[in-house]
């Protein structure tokens, strides 16, 4: 008796148990304002969560943002409406992939400007040292290269 009730309850424990999720639903009047949610929803980052989107988010904010495009997909905005509103409202970071204009520029072009300038003091380096180098031997005279010269014999001999 003991045994089987440990059975059933082994049994229990593997099925799985009700979903706490909500599933949201919106009825869209055309198929293409639910293709446009869809990308919109993909498109849009949760404030909250910071790494997800919209449309994988559950917190309450992005569920949030999901009606308020629904609604606004609704009421006939394009998408360049949706996304200024959401953008004035939440600033660039509401969206995956920021535009690029004003202060982003500086995000969008930073990368590209610190390669250059890290080829640029390479380069500066290298001319500097061969120039250095062809520097330091043309500058003795013939009188100084004699006496290296000899020294260097010197250093030879006694070791």
């Amino acid at each position: 008796m003991k045994s089987a009730c440990l059975w059933c309850f082994g049994l229990l424990m593997l099925c799985p148990g009700p979903v706490q999720a909500l599933v949201e639903t919106y009825d869209f009047s055309n198929p293409e304002l639910e293709v446009r949610y869809q990308d919109l929803t993909e498109e849009l980052r949760c404030p909250k969560c910071q790494n997800q989107n919209i449309a994988d988010s559950n917190a309450p904010i992005a569920q949030d943002l999901r009606r308020l495009l629904h609604q606004q997909l609704e009421d006939g905005n394009s998408n360049a409406e949706i996304l200024d509103h959401m953008v004035a409202r939440y600033g660039e970071f509401v969206r995956y992939r920021p535009s690029f204009g004003g202060v982003s520029i500086i995000l969008w072009l930073a990368p590209a400007l610190l390669l250059l300038a890290a080829f640029g003091v390479l380069l500066l380096a290298l001319r500097s040292k061969s120039v250095v180098s062809n520097a330091g031997v043309a500058s003795l005279s013939t009188e100084e290269q004699a006496r290296l010269q000899s020294l260097l014999n010197k250093a030879e001999q006694d070791s």
